[in-house]
């Protein structure tokens, strides 16, 4: 018997129809756990790297993490995985909601679509039943529509449905996949989902997953329970409200938004507005953001309630998660919160990510304002500032005169518009629109996640590390006091140390090597979380979460039966770290690329942001270029990996 997952993938091949279950191999379980590290395994056994990623040939892949489905508090992440039409490179997106385990409970793993289907389709899978049926009349649907016309036309008003908008149907390249009150939107994956012809993915089970060690288990679950609402009851204190306590993050709730607002750039990522909030401001936006929000809404087998369901007259009603209340507001320069709730509505249906978007949307009117872009690419367009943010968005989803340009995202847009169009892309990392904050001091810390990231989101790399020094002595001891969540007593001491100016600030300080140290351990947490499928709000984002490098281990065993401490997780993190870092070498990814957009700071510092780069590298066990060694695959069971590199003249011979 399995335990914790099902050892079964659903694998359909969309050109002919066939459709197999497939038993997994429990040694890749003990060494990628699942989620994201079997995703990449596959990815590295199928897929050769010189491939388009709308070729039939890459499989797009549906995971639940291990503990999906379990009792685990949070477990019900979905990994979506396939190569990013954005980034050229691995592209692997999250949505929280109830579809993962979902899945577990029809008896699959993971669902893998190989090849494009020749009419648009959606998959039913119900336990043991799984069809490929006709989406015709669901053409043009909206991705919220659709998930509750294929309920009704099912009759399963309980089962869980992933669907794409009409910008997924359009290869759009920021097309997110939406489910519930969540979705998969970072990377482009909802329009690799509407080129293989996939409109929706609805699952219903009622089977069981199975624990090895059920008591152990439960008793575990109960901790995490415990500290939830020990946090819920004593917030982090001398931080931001959002980091406060738990969630991922719980944008719905808080009202306050004086730092975002002001700390944020507007518009295409170029405007600070230092004295905009106020109290004026406030008690404008908490009466809009209170009267929108119908009611607060968790995720499966989760007490925090980071998303709500929003209605707002005139239109339907829908539900939103984390900072999309603002991302719309804030690039379009608008005062008034409603607005926000409003395009939000039709941007959720079209689906697509509410981060990337806007920024498109800003940057082409910065275009049409520097002259690079003419009336005549924008006729039709309205006047007023609402307006012409609603013309330009469905301009983008319909792919209809400017708006087909725009659809590949400000990288790609900018190489095609020519004429100076390339400096005003100036958020991107990795061809990939980044959240737009710029900040004044290099941060070193924050300059390795930026530019190291395989995932390309700063938000899900950031985490249980602070993200600037606390103001006093005595704030510093009392972070420290309880910080239970560090894997070791180093991180306390750095804490006590950084100040706010002196030589113990940026970007000296933290030092090169203690940078090295806090960024492999956000990364760490975040690579575990999403082999197991744990949401990020619990474990690898807030500054003190139930799940830590302490207890995880407990879990994986009590609840598989494989004998698992620290020392052993760390090595299954590196090893899908390091793999992931190889397909994305394969596909060409080199030290060159890996930097923070030039005005992402103020203050730059070269010569340190190379002994980064450096410290980096060798800590990972990667050579100058950030190419894992032979050496170091070997250590971690990669010498396929190491061997294929090889062969491609990737890495030589004494490189090590």
């Amino acid at each position: 018997m399995r335990y914790a997952e099902t050892g079964y993938n659903l694998e359909i091949d969309l050109a002919t129809g066939n459709i197999e279950r497939v038993e997994t191999d429990q040694k890749l379980t003990e060494l990628h756990l699942g989620g994201l590290g079997t995703n990449a395994k596959l990815l590295w056994d199928r897929v050769p790297p010189d491939i388009d990623p709308f070729s039939p040939d890459i499989p797009l892949m549906f995971s639940a993490g291990l503990l999906g489905g379990t009792p685990a508090p949070g477990a019900n992440r979905t990994i979506i995985t396939a190569y990013s039409p954005q980034t050229q490179l691995m592209g692997y997106s999250m949505m929280g909601g109830f579809w993962a385990p979902e899945l577990k409970y029809a008896g699959y793993d993971k669902v893998i679509f190989r090849n494009k289907s020749p009419n648009l389709v959606y998959i039913w899978i119900h336990n043991d039943k799984v069809e490929i049926r006709d989406a015709s009349h669901l053409r043009g649907k909206g991705a919220v529509e659709t998930q509750e016309l294929i309920k009704q036309e099912l009759n399963q008003p309980n089962a869980q449905v992933a669907a794409i908008g009409l910008a997924g149907e359009n290869r759009v390249y920021t097309a997110s996949i939406e489910q519930g009150r969540s979705s998969a939107s970072r990377l482009g994956l909802g329009a690799v989902m509407g080129d293989k012809g996939i409109k929706a993915i609805a699952v219903r089970g009622t089977k069981d997953v199975n624990l090895a060690r059920a008591d152990e288990f439960y008793e575990l679950c109960n901790d995490v329970l415990k500290y939830i609402r020990f946090r819920n009851e004593n917030p982090v204190p001398n931080v931001m409200t959002i980091l406060q306590g738990l969630g991922s993050p719980q944008e719905m709730l808080h009202v306050d938004e004086a730092w975002h607002t002001q700390n944020f750039m507007w518009g295409n990522s170029r405007v600070r507005r230092k004295d905009f909030w106020n109290d004026e401001i406030e008690k404008r936006w908490k009466d809009v953001q209170l009267s929108a929000r119908k009611r607060l809404i968790s995720c499966y087998n989760c007490p925090m309630k980071c998303g709500a369901i929003i209605s707002v007259p005139g239109i339907s009603t829908y539900m939103m998660k984390c900072f999309s209340k603002l991302t719309y507001t804030m690039a379009a320069f608008v005062d008034d919160l409603d607005f926000g709730f409003k395009i939000a509505q039709r941007a959720t249906e079209y689906g697509v990510d509410g981060f990337s978007t806007p920024q498109i949307m800003a940057f082409a009117f910065e275009l049409k304002d520097a002259g690079i872009l003419t009336d005549a690419d924008f006729e039709g367009c309205p006047s007023d500032n609402e307006g012409k943010f609603y013309w330009i968005l469905d301009r983008i989803v319909r792919r209809e005169g400017i708006g087909d340009i725009l659809a590949d995202g400000t990288y790609w847009a900018a190489k095609k518009i020519g004429k100076g169009a390339e400096a005003f892309a100036h958020n991107n990392i990795k061809k990939h629109e980044q959240l737009p904050l710029k900040l004044g001091m290099l941060n070193p810390v924050y300059f390795l996640m930026y530019a190291t990231g395989e995932k390309i989101n700063i938000t899900q790399i950031e985490g249980q590390f602070p993200q600037s020094p606390f103001a006093t002595m005595e704030e510093r001891e009392e972070f420290v006091r309880d910080w239970i969540q560090v894997p070791d007593e180093k991180f306390k001491q750095i804490v006590l140390d950084w100040e706010f100016r002196g030589e113990r600030s940026n970007p000296y300080y933290p030092t090169v090597d203690m940078s090295v140290d806090i960024v492999d351990w956000q990364e760490k947490m975040h690579y575990i979380d999403d082999a197991l499928g744990v949401c990020a709000g619990l474990s690898s984002f807030p500054l003190k979460p139930p799940y830590h490098m302490h207890n995880y281990p407990k879990f994986i065993s009590a609840a598989t039966g494989i004998d698992m401490d620290e020392e052993g997780l760390a090595q299954v993190y590196n090893r899908n770290r390091n793999l992931i870092r190889a397909i994305n070498v394969r596909r060409g990814l080199r030290r060159a690329d890996e930097k923070p957009p030039e005005d992402h700071w103020k203050k730059r510092f070269p010569e340190l942001e190379e002994k980064l780069l450096d410290a980096y590298y060798k800590f990972k066990g990667w050579n100058n270029d950030g190419i894992p060694t032979k050496e170091k695959l070997h250590e971690l069971d990669l010498d396929y990996v190491a061997e294929d590199l090889q062969q491609r003249g990737i890495l030589k011979d004494g490189e090590d």
